[in-house]
């Protein structure tokens, strides 16, 4: 990572924090009331292949005991009311910001992949990981529909694998390698403004 990209990180993320600050505490205490406790969730992510790092979101799901691997269909049912209307408006991601701060994310990059993707698939994530995870990115803007429509029509926990490994994986590979070519300060510019924008679109 740049240090114009890593500025770029923590002067936005803190500005951020500092307008969405009580944004963020109605929504927690919205999330407590509606669903109780835990409100946030806290899950293993990798920005390297020997590099984990807590992953902070709002929780969107009922907590079970055993949760491994991506959502698809098969997870469907746990998704929450409250939950889904925050994940379509991407709101259950602010406390990434956090993440930001820290250094774990960058606004722009990858998204984080789970450990086990990482192990399995060493030479994608070793080319893939050269960038910084990021919040959103070229594969979260272009692929992110079609992915989760792919996941959603899988029924069992290891049809959801079978299909992310054999699909997502290599396609959203391709599209993050494409933005680790063509990166700039720009680039990613015009990446978050695309994102704000498909957010305005998708909420009317």
């Amino acid at each position: 990572m740049t240090w114009s990209k890593r500025l770029f990180d923590l002067f936005f993320a803190t500005l951020l924090v500092v307008i969405l600050g009580p944004i963020l505490l109605g929504l927690l205490l919205w999330l407590l009331w509606k669903e109780g406790r835990p409100v946030f969730y806290v899950a293993e992510r990798m920005r390297g292949a020997d590099q984990p790092f807590q992953l902070w979101k709002l929780r969107t799901m009922r907590v079970v005991e055993a949760d491994a691997g991506v959502s698809g269909g098969d997870k469907a049912a746990r998704i929450t009311p409250t939950g889904a209307w925050l994940r379509s408006k991407r709101l259950d991601e602010f406390p990434q910001l956090w993440n930001i701060i820290k250094g774990d994310l960058s606004f722009v990059g990858p998204r984080p992949p789970l450990r086990e993707y990482v192990e399995r698939y060493p030479e994608i994530y070793k080319e893939v990981l050269r960038s910084r995870p990021g919040v959103t990115g070229l594969a979260s803007i272009t692929y992110h529909r079609h992915e989760a429509a792919l996941l959603a029509r899988c029924a069992t926990p290891e049809e959801t694998d079978a299909v992310y490994s054999r699909i997502c994986v290599p396609a959203k590979a391709r599209l993050d390698l494409i933005y680790q070519r063509h990166q700039n300060m720009c680039y990613d510019f015009d990446l978050v403004f695309q994102t704000i924008g498909n957010l305005f679109r998708r909420n009317r």
